[in-house]
């Protein structure tokens, strides 16, 4: 079955139990154990390995419905998806003991390179304590990122540049930290993480950036563009269950002091034509760029710099525009909109989240906007 219409099966359940999620700070592990075995945390896992390879717009769609159902969801499919992406670069004997042994296995992890690495005769003996460890509770695997010194500096690249790595370790070897108390997103669990002095063994980690093992259409396209746009699918999930949650509401509610529905308010009417607008427009321009992309993926699998830019700008506008729609879906609800039994609410804190990831940031804007006037980005897209 398509990844997209598994992930809604999960919707009623989802929905039902997202409270419960929110208050456990976590996902049921009845719940996840299930997702892994219907497929949706191997996206992007190569087949080779057991994984179903999907085209970047299933990804983009199938966790979209997700956060349809609750953000929390969408947020942890998304960083087990991503980081299941790492298979296709890992020494295939550690693809294989990771992903191919266990068809179920999930894995989760974190980027930033702020974790140390020294090399030792077996392989690394890392360090390191690193936050956003979202899902890591119920992961099977955690990898993060670290840089390698040598001589007390990051060891570079033949272009003299740091290469950071990302190491996995079993979750067992994984102190977690409990952190995350915010105001969205609660249900992802996004604690601490952190090691001290473990033995990595020689070949568990990939060097973040390098080109992928495994030569597909798929692992030539730009990682952090990947990235970029399942963040950024999160929000618009929730973009769209703010759109259901007010149409329903709007039907129904008379607001104090009013004869008529707020159905009936022209000004209602004009919000949330707009916020259907906002979010259509934001998925066609997903959809044409992530085609741009992988039209190039799939021929010479060169992509120019302006189609990785744009995969970042379809991203970050996607973010930004369902925080617009939120908001005025939120302020349109009255009243109603501020209790906890409303999904308005829900959705008003967890859809601010994503925009303090530096994929989707603001400063991804000025990014772009160097591209496009043909300036260096001065890092990379």
């Amino acid at each position: 079955m398509n990844p997209v219409e598994v992930a809604t099966g999960y919707y009623d359940e989802i929905n039902r139990r997202s409270q419960e999620i929110e208050i456990a700070r976590q996902m049921p592990e009845d719940l996840v154990a299930r997702m892994a075995q219907d497929g949706l945390f191997r996206m992007l896992v190569p087949e080779q390995y057991g994984g179903q390879q999907c085209h970047p717009q299933v990804f983009f769609d199938t966790l979209e419905q997700l956060a349809r159902a609750d953000g929390a969801v969408g947020w942890c499919g998304m960083i087990a998806s991503t980081t299941g992406m790492l298979s296709a670069s890992l020494p295939e004997e550690w693809a294989n003991t990771i992903y191919t042994s266990n068809p179920n296995v999930i894995t989760v992890g974190v980027t930033a390179p702020i974790g140390k690495a020294q090399t030792t005769s077996s392989g690394l003996k890392v360090s390191g304590r690193w936050p956003f460890g979202s899902g890591s509770q119920v992961a099977d695997w955690i990898c993060a990122g670290c840089m390698v010194l040598e001589n007390g500096k990051p060891r570079v690249n033949k272009h003299g540049l740091p290469e950071p790595l990302l190491v996995f370790f079993k979750a067992e070897e994984v102190t977690i930290h409990d952190t995350w108390e915010t105001s969205g997103l609660r249900g992802t669990g996004s604690h601490d993480i952190e090691v001290t002095e473990l033995a990595v063994p020689q070949g568990r980690w990939v060097i973040l950036g390098k080109r992928a093992k495994i030569d597909t259409p798929l692992y030539r396209f730009p990682t952090f563009g990947l990235l970029a746009l399942g963040v950024s699918a999160v929000s618009i999930g929730i973009a769209q269950r703010a759109i259901d949650e007010f149409i329903d509401l709007a039907g129904g509610k008379t607001p104090t002091g009013s004869s008529r529905a707020l159905a009936n308010r022209p000004l209602v009417q004009r919000d949330l034509a707009i916020a259907v607008a906002k979010l259509d427009a934001a998925r066609a321009l997903t959809r044409t760029y992530i085609d741009h992309a992988w039209q190039a993926a799939s021929s010479d699998g060169r992509l120019s710099q302006d189609m990785k830019a744009n995969l970042r700008l379809a991203a970050s506008n996607n973010a930004w525009s369902a925080v617009a729609i939120v908001d005025a879906l939120y302020h349109a609800g009255g009243g109603t909109s501020i209790y906890t039994k409303s999904k308005l609410q829900q959705c008003f804190r967890d859809v601010h989240i994503p925009t303090q990831h530096i994929m989707v940031g603001q400063p991804t804007f000025e990014v772009v906007g160097k591209v496009k006037l043909g300036l260096d980005p001065k890092q990379p897209l």
